[in-house]
């Protein structure tokens, strides 16, 4: 992977304060797990932005790279990565992402 996909992925995943990299769009998630991630973020009613990972081979395989984290979705709050779709509903369901997400200052969705 290039130095430029690298610096692309990092100009995106600091564009966002709530950036979810996923498989399809939020109104049409190609996966499961890509689909549970975009419910948790809409039942914690944050603003976020989603990188259909389909659509850009490159960003495919070098966000794996870029986190080290082998599977997508991916969450990424304030340029931190936070995990993949079963970290998040872990997170989730013990309350710890709503936390995080206050912590961090996010805005909550219009």
């Amino acid at each position: 992977m290039t130095d430029d996909t690298q610096a692309r992925i990092a100009e995106v995943v600091n564009s966002a304060d709530v950036l979810l990299f996923m498989k399809g769009t939020p109104l049409f998630p190609q996966c499961g797990f890509s689909s549970r991630a975009i419910a948790i973020l809409d039942r914690l009613g944050v603003e976020y932005a989603t990188v259909d990972v389909l659509q850009d081979q490159g960003i495919r395989q070098g966000i794996k790279q870029f986190s080290d984290w082998p599977t997508i979705p991916q969450l990424y709050v304030k340029g931190e990565f936070i995990g993949g779709s079963d970290i998040m509903m872990e997170m989730y369901e013990e309350g710890e992402l709503a936390q995080l997400l206050e912590d961090k200052g996010v805005a909550k969705a219009a």
